[in-house]
């Protein structure tokens, strides 16, 4: 019985297969050691100094090379050639995420030491050195996209529904060649388009929240319509006839049976389209302007929004340079917080009005 006991730890190793725990010890293993490597390293002591990426990768390279080696010792080369691939593949996706990490950790390690009550309750009004917050940029960033979404949101749905289910000919073709070409067009000139029809109608020099608005609504109009038209696409065209098969009219079809059956992806669509048009900075700067007071009104004065927030604390630092930087990063935070928010939104609001099936 003790041969027995004492022989099945080499019976893992020789019958053919690592356990199945083996290569997550493994990378778990190589992460450590490099984060070890990466923190010893880093000699300034901020946790904003720590190279998160460069680990990583290191750790990553340092699993492939342990679970070849391993895998080919404990097994067989055949069977270390396929976990190399499987690794080089799981090490691809890693390099493309990692700008993201990179990103997600400078923005939230260099930004987390203002998040206070006085940041979130405060504005910059009468505020050079430190102190201030950014609730009048929140709410403008809030208020300016809210507006420009309801502009953008119900233009582009209609387009694409007009395009998957009543265009034809040059018209259609047409309208999808224009959306095509406002979707590559700079977010500047969408800007500039809209201050100097504002500069003829009303006058030079004015700026206010609904300008930003428009030119937010500009931007998000082709994101909106290229996602909605391809989600309504693939709606089967059998629940269309089985619709018009009960006497159904063309427009109650489309409200009652395709809008339903597409919500959640364009639900999303809408979503990207937002992202797309919130950390947006040139339109805004031309259009809603900058201010230090909270303002909550888009047709009057000029409204703060966190992108313009963050840019104009960078560059005009005041008498303490240290604290506008932290409020800058501050406010790159709380920008990728609120599109986070909203992205698990959207994804209630999908899940709630996707239609339901037996399944469920």
């Amino acid at each position: 019985m003790t041969t027995l006991t004492a022989a099945a730890p080499a019976a893992s190793l020789t019958s053919g297969r690592l356990a199945r725990w083996a290569p997550w010890a493994l990378l778990g293993a190589s992460l450590a050691v490099s984060f070890i490597v990466f923190g010893l390293a880093s000699t300034g002591g901020d946790i904003a100094d720590f190279n998160i990426a460069g680990a990583v990768f290191s750790g990553v390279v340092l699993y492939m090379v342990l679970i070849t080696v391993i895998s080919s010792i404990a097994e067989s080369r055949r069977n270390a050639v396929d976990r190399l691939m499987t690794a080089l593949v799981a090490t691809a996706f890693t390099v493309a995420l990692l700008p993201l990490v990179s990103l997600l950790w400078t923005v939230v390690a260099n930004g987390i030491g203002r998040f206070d009550a006085e940041f979130f309750s405060y504005s910059m009004r009468n505020v050079v050195g430190e102190g201030g917050g950014i609730v009048h940029a929140v709410w403008g960033t809030v208020l300016i996209t809210l507006m420009a979404a309801v502009i953008a949101v119900p233009v582009g749905l209609m387009t694409s529904i007009y395009l998957v289910e009543y265009g034809r000919g040059r018209v259609a073709k047409g309208i999808t060649f224009f959306v095509d070409v406002m979707t590559g067009i700079p977010s500047i000139v969408a800007g500039l388009f809209i201050y100097s029809v504002f500069a003829l109608l009303v006058r030079p020099g004015i700026s206010m929240g609904f300008m930003g608005a428009l030119a937010l609504a500009v931007l998000m109009v082709p994101v909106v319509v290229r996602g909605s038209e391809e989600l309504l696409r693939i709606v089967p065209n059998e629940l269309r006839e089985a619709s018009y098969a009960l006497g159904v009219p063309k427009w109650l079809t489309i409200l009652k049976v395709v809008l339903p059956t597409s919500i959640a992806g364009i639900t999303t669509s809408v979503m990207l389209a937002i992202a797309r048009v919130i950390g947006e900075t040139a339109p805004l700067l031309l259009t809603a302007g900058f201010t230090a007071s909270l303002n909550t009104n888009l047709f009057s004065g000029q409204m703060m929004t966190l992108p313009v927030f963050a840019y104009n604390s960078y560059m005009n630092q005041g008498t303490s340079a240290d604290a506008s930087v932290a409020r800058a990063w501050a406010a790159a935070l709380t920008l990728i917080l609120i599109v986070m928010l909203l992205n698990l939104l959207a994804r209630l609001i999908a899940k709630w009005f996707a239609p339901k099936t037996a399944g469920r």
